[in-house]
């Protein structure tokens, strides 16, 4: 099916709008749109089998028995419907389509009827039926033709030339009609950038990513393999991963899982999965991380399009729970990234469902995941991010990291980043990662659809699916500190040491530096200053130092003393007491890089506000670096160990960056004069 074709039908179930305006709010046109698509295709593929699937029923119909299996094996699916209705003559009655649908609607199998339940079917027979609408809205889907094959009045298949059923709708191209009809109720929705649903040639990327290495294991006869979306929306990475296995290995056996929070997407996702034949429950409701609908199990491969920057707060009692209890047996003991992105627990998810590779390298997993560029450097070191990814890199897991262009997707303009693990990389890519930029291989779109305004074609995707496979066979060649740059050999790419991303976050001290003085400032700021309230009566206190106005010293002891001698002399007692002295220091010392270096116990007092923070390549020697960057533009600086922290980032724009060259000066002064003619010009007519 074209592309035309596929929109033409995501057009004709989408015409229903036309019906529903005036009684449904646009945001909820897709509650009645995507979960009649579902039945009409439902009730499309189990056609050719209606009449078997009916005998099958009347002969167990008064049998003690559950008939479930024998249902299914009629059907040739695994679900069935036991009623004699069709849309087609539930539309031609009007006045009974409220009764006649809901028996049809229960006749479904009971894998069948959870779908359309989540769509909570009911209750939109109901409301159609009070708007007097129903019938309508039934008789327009009963028109949409979405046979899997063309078949002739007999029901028989019909052929075509090449000798090969004439297909109508494949699944696949069931999956481009529902994502369309997605799309739109999201736009309808106002949906978050997060709540995106991924195009067809990302996940074909992405895919090709995630298997690549394994293309010739996967050719092997009796190749069975598993794979698992933990946020699989409609499903479309878990049907194209199953089509790229199979498409190297038709008689290998691709076995999908998943899980999604959205009911509809999980409908639409299970749905599907029925019709190819795949287990409906293997596709979870629920929170993943809340509810792992797979606890325990692992997978050959794992891929996902987690909602970028969507908070967790929601379930973050049992996030952190698991993080405090069942630390690194559980999902999350790496640790937890801010409470307003939960990127990173998705990937510690999906980590912990990876296959143990055995004694004798067999076993193992391959992820990838799409994220935004939060997820690369976001946190502070020693932070929930920063020691995820230490935890990360420290297990050498991270394979490549690929840069994708923005605008890919719908409902978000952001750049992109394939993040590509693998807790089985061959012996001469352990200890590297691969970076990969591919933010230039794409083409603007003739039309744009919401925010994407770019398309990968194939030639793109076949392109950046080389340049990475190429580059995981030299990553031997890394070079210490810094990666190594091939950027001439093979485009935008490097491969860097798994060190080469962590660093020493030192700080910076330098002493504080204060001379002395009483002005009329001072005995103001006396007042605003609780320690010395507490100390002592404030406006004696005031009183007695007034003779001191104006008068400056260059050491706190000589302060100190003639401060004191104005207290005694004024009958006061000196106060005792470090609050006071402290106190008292803010107020009258002053800042000056020439003033007296402040200390405690003999060693010089840190200045919070001359205080810095460097970055240090983990391998480097801090004191070494000091020495080089630091002692020569302030020579009494020093490190304060006590604060060291070890940090992770993955800095992948800094690593790309190509520094433009400054514009010739004459080049800018000739383009002034240009366009001060211009203005000139300009007013010369407004003038005339």
């Amino acid at each position: 099916m074209n592309s035309s074709k596929h929109t033409e039908l995501a057009n004709h179930a989408w015409s229903v709008a036309d019906l529903l305006r005036g009684d449904y709010k646009q945001s909820d046109y897709g509650k009645v749109i995507l979960p009649f698509t579902v039945l009409r295709r439902l009730e499309c593929v189990l056609a050719p089998t209606k009449d078997k699937v009916l005998e099958v029923a009347a002969r167990y119909e008064d049998q003690d028995i559950n008939p479930d299996r024998f249902l299914r094996k009629a059907s040739g699916h695994s679900f069935y419907n036991t009623s004699t209705y069709t849309l087609k003559a539930i539309a031609g009655d009007a006045s009974h389509a409220a009764k006649y649908l809901n028996q049809y609607y229960g006749a479904f199998s009971p894998n069948a009827r959870e779908v359309l339940e989540r769509y909570d079917f009911a209750q939109q027979i109901k409301r159609l039926e009070a708007a007097d609408l129903l019938y309508q809205v039934v008789g327009r889907f009963a028109d949409l033709d979405l046979r899997p094959v063309k078949r002739d009045e007999d029901g028989n298949v019909v052929l075509g030339e090449d000798g090969k059923p004439v297909e109508i709708v494949t699944n696949h191209q069931m999956g481009y009609i529902f994502e369309e009809l997605i799309r739109r109720f999201a736009e309808q929705s106002n949906e978050t950038a997060g709540e995106h649903f991924t195009p067809r040639e990302v996940i074909r990327l992405m895919v090709n990513l995630l298997v690549a290495p394994d293309t010739d294991a996967l050719s092997l006869p009796g190749t069975v393999r598993t794979v698992m979306d933990p946020a699989c929306g409609t499903g479309g990475m878990l049907s194209a991963a199953e089509e790229h296995i199979t498409a190297h290995n038709r008689d290998a056996t691709v076995k999908v899982f998943g899980q999604e929070l959205n009911p509809e997407s999980w409908a639409i996702c299970r749905s599907d999965m029925m019709i190819k034949g795949q287990d409906p429950e293997n596709i979870k409701f629920g929170n993943s991380f809340s509810d792992d609908g797979h606890t325990s199990a692992t997978f050959d491969y794992l891929l996902a399009n987690p909602p970028f920057g969507v908070e967790w707060k929601k379930v973050k009692d049992a996030v952190e729970y698991e993080h405090e209890h069942l630390g690194e047996s559980g999902r999350f003991g790496a640790g937890l990234p801010r409470i307003n992105d939960g990127s990173l627990l998705f990937l510690q998810h999906m980590i912990s469902k990876m296959k143990p590779v055995d004694a004798s390298g067999a076993g193992g997993s391959r992820i990838a995941i799409v994220f935004n560029g939060s997820p690369l450097f976001t946190g502070a070191a020693e932070s929930g991010e920063s020691k995820i990814r230490q935890w990360i890199l420290e297990n050498d897991w991270l394979e490549g990291i690929v840069a994708l262009p923005d605008q890919l997707f719908y409902n978000t303009g952001i750049s992109t980043y394939f993040w590509v693990l693998s807790n089985r990389k061959a012996r001469d890519r352990r200890g590297k990662v691969v970076l990969l930029d591919a933010r230039d291989y794409s083409r603007r779109m003739d039309k744009s659809l919401g925010d994407k305004r770019k398309k990968l074609d194939e030639q793109h995707i076949s392109e950046i699916t080389r340049l990475y496979t190429e580059a995981l066979a030299v990553v031997d060649a890394a070079e210490k500190g810094g990666g190594h740059d091939l950027t001439d050999r093979a485009g935008k790419i490097k491969v860097f040491r798994n060190e080469d991303f962590g660093y020493h976050r030192i700080t910076v001290e330098r002493p504080l530096k204060l001379r002395f003085e009483v002005t009329e400032e001072t005995l103001a700021a006396l007042t605003a200053s609780k320690p010395i309230a507490r100390a002592t009566n404030v406006k004696e206190f005031m009183a007695a130092l007034r003779p001191l106005v104006g008068k400056s010293w260059t050491t706190k002891s000589d302060a100190w003393i003639d401060l004191k001698d104005a207290i005694v002399a004024a009958g006061l007692s000196w106060p005792t007491g470090a609050p006071f002295g402290k106190a008292l220091r803010e107020v009258v010392g002053i800042r000056d890089p020439e003033g007296e270096v402040q200390r405690v116990k003999g060693e010089p007092e840190p200045d919070p506000e001359l205080r810095d923070y460097e970055n240090v390549p983990l391998e480097e020697d801090v004191e070494e670096y000091l020495r080089r960057e630091v002692l020569p533009h302030v020579p009494d600086a020093w490190i304060d160990h006590s604060k060291t922290k070890v940090g992770y980032e993955i800095p992948f724009t800094r690593h790309f960056y190509v520094r433009e060259p400054l514009r010739p000066l004459g080049e800018i002064d000739a383009e002034l004069k240009a366009l001060e003619g211009e203005i000139q010009a300009l007013l010369g007519e407004v003038t005339k």
